[in-house]
């Protein structure tokens, strides 16, 4: 549609009436106010449309939460780490905790060990967010995922050279 330049008001009314079309200010702080002729109900559908497609291709990312003990077995360890691991791939934060009962408070470096083994285990995976920090009987310990490395274009294949 052209533009038609500073119309009054009234003029404005009849024109969006004769297309069957609503006037909708756009600009109302603007000197004149900025006005459109369109049909309000399909540009509403249209918007809640693209918000929709918008909100299909975003990754939500959740916190899971492992939840470990200072004298767990390699086994599970192994289980415990490679369920971590796939969480991480999925895109979601994993909170891992460790936690203490009774004399095992007394040793928390134990309880980091643990932690530490688990990051080691999981490197190219995920990386610290927040270290190991003991909180009442628990020592927990945030990994994000790490970002998918994009790969370099390959270079274009040189062009034959034509000899005569």
């Amino acid at each position: 549609m052209e533009q038609l330049g500073i119309v009054p008001l009234p003029r404005a009314l009849e024109i969006a009436r004769n297309d069957n079309l609503d006037l909708v200010e756009v600009s109302p702080t603007a000197q004149p106010p900025v006005c459109r002729l369109l049909d309000y109900g399909r540009y509403k559908y249209e918007q809640t449309r693209k918000e929709r497609e918008a909100r299909k291709s975003q990754k939500t990312q959740a916190l899971k939460e492992m939840r470990l003990k200072p004298a767990i077995g390699q086994h599970d360890l192994d289980f415990k780490t490679k369920l971590i691991g796939n969480f991480l791939r999925d895109g979601d934060k994993v909170k891992v905790t460790v936690n203490f009962r009774g004399r095992q408070n007394a040793h928390p470096e134990i309880g980091r060990q643990v932690l530490e083994e688990v990051v080691k285990r999981l490197e190219g995976a995920g990386s610290v967010e927040r270290a190991p920090l003991l909180e009442g009987r628990a020592m927990t310990m945030i990994l994000t995922p790490t970002p998918p490395k994009v790969k370099p274009p390959a270079p274009a294949a040189p062009a034959p050279v034509a000899s005569e």
